[in-house]
């Protein structure tokens, strides 16, 4: 957590709660998070207005004048809001105070969060150099290519769709998801996958993580989008979290396993492992 719904969602608040501002001040309290300098990173936002906020995978990207910064949540990083005062908060570490007296205030318990500041001709490299798939599109996620790569590869098909280099944003829950929808057993070799699965999971992947963006994103443990609300995409998840209940589609028993480390929730009937 966040995966790509939750950061989309993030994207969109930001959007309408700090397009437009000019940044006055920046200050760092843990200056590891940021990866490019914390002095430089912190004298080159001075006085650089943000011009619009977008997302690649489960970055975000927020284009500044001049620069680009590239911002990674990991598993708590949030955003909030202030119009004026800030309260305190141990777990505040980056404050962007900007030219009308307002802050966004970035809040991360783990401080796994990461900041980049790049400049706007070096972002398609950098996501090159990360290999980060396609965005799950229609436009973007191509069929054929997908096909391609998954027949190339041994490696369980959860894990493959987790290592963000077949397609872009999916994280533990919304994986787990997908492959409900698409009845393939997380655990099967990417390469023993037939036409007919590997066409369910990408339309799957679509949907789940277009579902994923209509609800606002899951609130699980300490999720919440830029706006301060939770997302309702857990009201509507098959599988993640449902060890023990019955399954959606046939009643069967969902069960959890470890999977590269993961807990994985599946429907041992609609879910099938040949091979």
């Amino acid at each position: 957590m966040p995966e790509l719904p939750e950061v989309e969602t993030v994207r969109r608040g930001l959007n309408r709660l700090v397009r437009g501002k000019v940044i006055e001040k920046v200050k760092m309290t843990y200056s590891p998070m940021v990866k490019t300098g914390v002095d430089t990173f912190c004298q080159d936002l001075l006085g650089q207005e943000i011009l619009d906020v977008d997302r690649r995978g489960k970055y975000l990207l927020i284009y500044l004048t001049d620069h680009v910064l590239i911002s990674h949540l990991r598993m708590e990083g949030k955003y909030n809001f202030f119009p004026d005062q800030v309260p305190a908060n141990k777990h505040f570490h980056a404050f962007f105070t900007f030219t009308d007296g307002s802050s966004l205030v970035y809040q991360d318990v783990r401080k796994f969060g990461t900041m980049e500041l790049l400049g706007k001709a070096d972002v398609e490299a950098y996501f090159l150099s990360r290999k980060i798939g396609p965005e799950p599109t229609e436009a973007d996620f191509d069929l054929e290519e997908f096909s391609r790569r998954l027949a190339k590869s041994k490696k369980p098909i959860k894990s493959h769709l987790l290592d963000q280099s077949l397609v872009a944003g999916l994280g533990n829950i919304y994986v787990d998801e997908v492959l409900f929808r698409a009845q393939v057993h997380p655990a099967q070799a990417s390469n023993q996958l037939s036409a007919e699965q590997v066409t369910s999971l990408h339309q799957a992947t679509i949907e789940v993580l277009q579902l994923g963006i209509e609800k606002g994103g899951s609130t699980i443990r300490t999720y919440k989008n830029a706006l301060g609300m939770d997302g309702t995409m857990q009201d509507y998840l098959q599988v993640y979290g449902k060890t023990g209940q019955a399954c959606p589609r046939c009643q069967t028993e969902i069960v959890k396993i470890k999977l590269g480390g993961r807990g994985t929730h599946f429907c041992p009937q609609c879910q099938v492992k040949y091979g």
